[in-house]
């Protein structure tokens, strides 16, 4: 059992700790979670937002004791405390200059109540990962900001959360149960215990009766009353939830409520409860393009009325962005546009008969609208998501086509439904005015809540200026309208200078003792929410220095972060890019000491570790793929004279594959620990990227790939990956070991490509396999960087398979899905003349060509009770993750892909050569998996198995191979 940290002895007032980092290690059970070198720290200053501080010391706290203590040793160092999860806040809120305590890293358990209607979250998990546990209940979280790919759980408290479907009934406030929260006094509070209140009172009797004082001075003010509750009559984020003193009696309950929107200037939230909502399955959405802002604002109470979920708004120059998008569709891109507006309206409900009846309803007010275009609504997949795309689409149009070295500002407002047509059309007079020729307006108008976005460069006093000057005018519009400046964003640093004018002295005074009860010592982010500098908003903007025409377009947003499998071990691709950036800052100003000391472990922290997978790319908004950067770093590294090692390795790669199948009966047969001392002698000379880290349960060399043949009417070409022959299955066959007597029965060969020639000859499709010996896909030299041996090997194997798929004429199947996935990508390793030949060949997974063709025509094997499915990041760029689905479920009644799924990052070789980086990227799904016992354990790629069957102890095999075993053990029965 961990030990409680204790808390430090604060210091005298003024005195500083000589050794900070031993302070901080004191308050946590395990002092490796303590950060204090400058590459760790200025990778982690970095967020969404246009400002940057560079914190003394980064902390991973793992309970809320350690939060406690740490807020009590920053207090010692006279240093502010700033809590982070996500690090997707645009407004400033997730950086400070002082100890950062990463609050996601741990915090990412999740319990699932009275089936689904409320759930129990830490603050770790992102929005779409809490959905996850809750769709199977057919429930989701009310908060559905666009950003739930990323946002997290903490994040949503700390800014609550609303978004485009949910108001503010269904928003982070009203949909909070309860809280448990840490103070800055280390007081912990779970505010759903039922004596809370009895525990706030005597652990904190100043702060108890100070919050009864307040809500009495709010609630018994004319003044103050009509205006909290003319502000959160909409969306608003401005400040501290004053509403709480209105709708809330106890101290312990007005405290967990004004906890939410505090932005962690009050206390850390470590676990929350949630009232969910139903999930609307059936829908259906149109855009509606109208002559201008006027006609699209009349509209929206009819529509509202009407039945519409959903109405988000476009302005004009948001539909010029729009027509670029390839899909934008031929009336949006005939459109010659003025001064037009457009919602895209979406209407959805629990059946497809009350949707049916919804629509009929509302059939009438659409086609009463004065539209340029049709209004009819669409109900199909493709199409919806096509429409959500263009609004969607917006932020990366606008970021991603942004001048190198300019910041994307996204802003949010609301005001009153009737004021929204004389605000939008006032904020683009002063987007004209101040010279934001790029600016688009975009959002959740039914709220009365819009975005802007604009584009600013901050290296200059001039820029600032104009910014400065456009931050007040725009301020002076949406106060006189009587809105909010932030309705969903949070306060942050970018508005908190001006919370005092929307809330007026009286209640912004309730505010300044609400943060002096709770944080006397304002440790918790100083300059957040509250700042009483008139200037703090122009302070510690940042510079985004051009370092890589690939990377410059990065926003800094960590939408990358959830799917890197590295992020809780090294670095992610947001803070590989920024990295990159602080490094040019730092050469520009000719500050060598930095620019080596961040210099010093970037080849290891962020190119060498980078599991190269590419699944950032999946996720950014601006489509940045860090991976295949990392890969170019890497061959840039490389001297000609390894460039033309990685050719002739090329051009003998039977005979390198045969060496390494030798290779690996030879280790087995040595002692363990000679094998293992060999290894780690070779690795400390310097050879860690080329040397594996020996371990036991690195399987033998597999067999032969299957022998070239070819049979009339074939339907395909089948291209057995080179990886099955290097590494033997979990439970097949390996040349060096003989028979094991687990592996496929009937006398098939072993490993996913005698399964898949197995179940081709059962169902009686026939396949050519052409001469393989020496043939690749390219991934091996692809992900190291060996360009020149890429190339080479392109053009035998695309060369070979041109011949034998008949000139494209027959599909190319391939049994490990990164090597389907690299066989597509080896014509982009060719000159580009020479690629537009292959431009024929299809490429087909083993798994979707035994969805589509194969299973029709097996019989029905006998099914395994349950199944544990680990699909690949390269399932995912190639979009069959479904097809695995479907193949599994003919494996097994109940097919289980974990909550926590994620790349394994073996990435080949990586988890041979740097362990611990799967060893990270693997333990949350391993612990899922092991909760329960499974009867079969399955992916689709070797050394993915390989990862998986490491981290949980358990075989996971080719999903292949256990149809075929499924089969044949049926057909033996039967016989």
């Amino acid at each position: 059992m961990s030990r409680t940290p204790s808390a430090p002895t604060p210091a005298n007032p003024g005195e500083r700790p000589s050794d900070l980092a031993a302070l901080l290690r004191s308050c946590v059970d395990d002092p490796r979670r303590v950060s204090t070198d400058l590459p760790r720290r200025v990778a982690a200053a970095h967020d969404a937002s246009p400002y940057l501080f560079a914190p003394q010391a980064v902390v991973r706290a793992a309970s809320a004791a350690e939060v406690g203590a740490l807020m009590a040793g920053a207090r010692a160092a006279g240093l502010p405390l700033t809590l982070r999860s996500g690090g997707t806040s645009l407004a400033g809120q997730a950086g400070g200059d002082g100890v950062l305590v990463d609050v996601r890293s741990h915090w990412r358990k999740a319990e699932v109540l009275d089936d689904g209607l409320r759930v129990r979250l830490q603050p770790g998990l992102t929005v779409r990962q809490a959905n996850a546990r809750l769709a199977r209940y057919g429930r989701r979280l009310g908060p559905d900001p666009a950003s739930e790919s990323a946002c997290t759980i903490g994040g949503l408290v700390a800014n609550n959360s609303s978004g485009m479907n949910c108001g503010t009934q269904d928003n982070a406030y009203h949909t909070m149960e309860s809280l448990q929260f840490v103070l800055p006094s280390g007081t912990v509070i779970d505010s759903g215990a039922p004596d809370a209140d009895e525990r706030l009172r005597a652990k904190e009797p100043e702060l108890h009766a100070g919050l009864l004082r307040l809500r009495d001075r709010v609630r018994t003010s004319p003044r103050a009353r009509a205006t909290v509750e003319r502000l959160f009559a909409m969306k608003n984020t401005m400040g501290y939830g004053l509403n709480s003193f209105l709708d809330h009696t106890t101290p312990a309950e007005l405290l967990a409520h004004l906890m939410i929107g505090s932005e962690g200037t009050l206390g850390f939230v470590g676990e929350a409860v949630f009232r969910t909502v139903p999930v609307l399955p059936h829908a259906a959405t149109g855009l509606l393009i109208l002559p201008g802002l006027a006609e699209a604002t009349d509209a929206l109470p009819a529509l509202l009325a009407a039945g519409a979920r959903t109405a988000e708004l476009l302005d004009a120059s948001s539909l010029r962005v729009a027509q670029l998008d390839p899909g934008s569709g031929t009336a949006l891109r005939g459109l010659r546009v003025e001064h037009h507006a457009a919602l895209l309206v979406e209407f959805a409900e629990d059946t497809p008969e009350r949707l049916e009846e919804v629509a009929a309803a509302a059939r009438p007010v659409l086609e009463r609208l004065p539209a340029v275009t049709g209004t009819a609504l669409t109900r199909g997949p493709k199409e919806r998501a096509r429409l959500w795309h263009l609004r969607k689409g917006l932020y990366t149009a606008v970021a991603g086509a942004r001048r190198p070295g300019t910041t994307a500002l996204l802003e949010d407002i609301a005001v009153p439904m009737d004021r929204l047509t004389r605000t939008c059309e006032g904020l683009i007079g002063l987007f004209d005015r101040h010279g934001y020729e790029d600016a688009v307006i975009f959002g959740h108008a039914r709220d009365g809540n819009v975005h802007f976005m604009l584009t600013q460069d901050f290296d200059s006093q001039a820029e600032t200026d104009r910014y400065a000057r456009f931050t007040d005018d725009m301020v002076d519009l949406v106060l006189a309208a009587e809105g909010t400046l932030k309705a969903e964003h949070g306060t942050g640093r970018a508005m908190a200078p001006f919370v005092r004018r929307q809330y007026g002295d009286e209640l912004y005074d309730v505010m300044r003792e609400l943060k002096r009860l709770c944080d006397p010592a304002g440790v918790l982010n100083p300059g957040v929410l509250l700042d009483d500098d008139p200037a703090g908003h122009l302070r510690r903007l940042k510079s985004v220095p051009s370092v890589d025409p690939a990377l410059d377009a990065c926003v800094e947003c960590g939408y990358c972060e959830p799917v890197c499998p590295t992020a809780d071990v090294t670095t992610t691709p947001r803070q590989r890019i920024a990295l990159q950036r602080e490094i040019a800052l730092a050469a520009a100003a000719g500050d060598d000491e930095r620019r080596r000391e961040l210099e010093g472990d970037y080849a290891y922290a962020a190119v060498d570790s980078c599991a190269a997978d590419s699944l950032c790319v999946t996720a950014c908004p601006v489509t940045i793929d860090t991976g295949a950067v990392m890969k170019r770093l890497r061959g840039e590294r490389h001297s000609p004279l390894a460039q033309h090692a990685g050719r002739v390795a090329a051009r003998h790669w039977a005979t390198a594959v045969k060496g390494v199948r030798i290779g690996l009966g030879a280790a087995h047969a040595v002692p363990a620990p000679l094998t293992g001392a060999a290894s780690k002698m070779m690795r400390r000379l310097g050879a860690t990227d080329l040397v594996p880290a020996w371990s036991p349960d690195i399987p033998r060399g597999g067999g032969p790939r299957p022998a070239a043949r070819h049979v009339p009417a074939a339907r395909a070409v089948f291209f057995a990956a080179c990886i099955g022959s290097v590494f033997a299955s979990e439970e097949g066959d390996g040349p060096d070991r003989g028979t094991s007597g687990r592996g496929g029965s009937g006398g098939r060969a072993s490993g996913s490509a005698g399964a898949f020639l197995s179940l081709c000859e059962r169902a009686g499709v026939a396949v050519d396999v052409p001469e393989l010996a020496g043939l690749c896909c390219g991934t091996p030299w692809q992900s190291k960087g060996y360009t020149e041996g890429h190339r080479a090997m392109a053009a035998r194997t695309l060369d070979a398979l041109w011949t034998a798929s008949d000139h494209g004429r027959l599909p190319v199947v391939c049994d490990a899905s990164s090597c389907t996935h690299g066989l597509g990508e080896l014509a982009a390793a060719l000159p580009e003349a020479e690629r537009d030949r292959y431009t024929e060949l299809r490429f087909v997974d083993s798994v979707t060509f035994t969805a589509e063709t194969l299973l029709p025509l097996l019989p029905q094997a006998p099914r395994l009770d349950s199944l544990a499915l680990h699909p690949t990041c390269s399932t995912v760029h190639l979009d069959i993750t479904g097809d695995l689905r479907t193949v599994a479920e003919a494996v097994a009644g109940t097919v289980t892909v974990p909550d926590s799924w994620g790349c394994c990052a073996f990435a080949g070789d990586r988890g041979l050569l740097h362990p611990e980086v799967t060893a990270g990227a693997t333990a949350a799904q391993a612990a899922e998996v092991n909760e329960r016992e499974h009867d079969g354990y399955a992916s689709c790629n070797r050394t993915c198995e390989m990862g998986m069957t490491r981290a949980t102890g358990r075989p996971y095999r080719h999903v292949l191979e256990l149809l075929a075993d499924a089969l044949d053990a049926s057909e033996a029965t039967a016989g």
